[in-house]
């Protein structure tokens, strides 16, 4: 993909491994530690980067990232399998994350505004986010972009003294424009 210009320092852009594992890992331990955007109680090792990245490229999974001026990673968005068995073969599973200094710039918007392209690119027919029910900024950028509310289910989490609800959004897209069994 060529990088999209988005305007100011800010462009969007494939991550590769080599160039942004680092800065993948830094936003997703610092949402481990400080956050129930990841339901992990424990930091990541960059170990674990290789086998996520692995299975991203075996999959053909996106990583997109949106970077400033310098190269600096500011945030990334990505799907996988939604469900490991064949007829979910049309859906899948996104996460969005912002570095925490960066929030509330429209980063989100644009990261997951291209996921939805190329989700229709794929092929692909539903897009769904597994949010804490409690991220409200989370919830509602989903909803702006078109994703419905498919339901919660109540305290199928625990982290940091408490219980918690994760919300599903969804949504469905008009392709694949003929779908098929097998």
């Amino acid at each position: 993909m060529m990088p999209v210009v988005l305007g100011g320092d800010v462009r969007l852009i494939d991550c590769s491994e080599e160039d942004h594992a680092a800065a993948i890992l830094d936003i997703l331990n610092d949402a481990i530690l400080h956050s129930t955007a990841l339901y992990d109680y424990v930091p990541r090792s960059p170990q674990s980067m290789e086998s996520w990245f692995a299975t991203k490229r075996a999959n053909g999974f996106p990583v997109v990232g949106a970077v400033d001026d310098s190269g600096r990673l500011l945030g990334f968005a990505s799907w996988g399998a939604f469900r490991a068995f064949p007829a979910y073969k049309y859906t899948v599973e996104h996460s969005v994350y912002v570095h925490q200094e960066q929030r509330g710039r429209g980063l989100g918007r644009l990261l997951m505004q291209d996921l939805i392209r190329r989700a229709h690119e794929a092929q692909l027919h539903a897009l769904v986010g597994c949010i804490d029910a409690s991220n409200t900024g989370s919830i509602k950028l989903h909803a702006s972009l078109g994703f419905t509310h498919s339901g919660t289910f109540p305290q199928v989490g625990f982290k940091f003294g408490r219980w918690l609800d994760v919300a599903f959004y969804q949504l469905n897209l008009e392709t694949p424009l003929q779908p098929q069994d097998g």
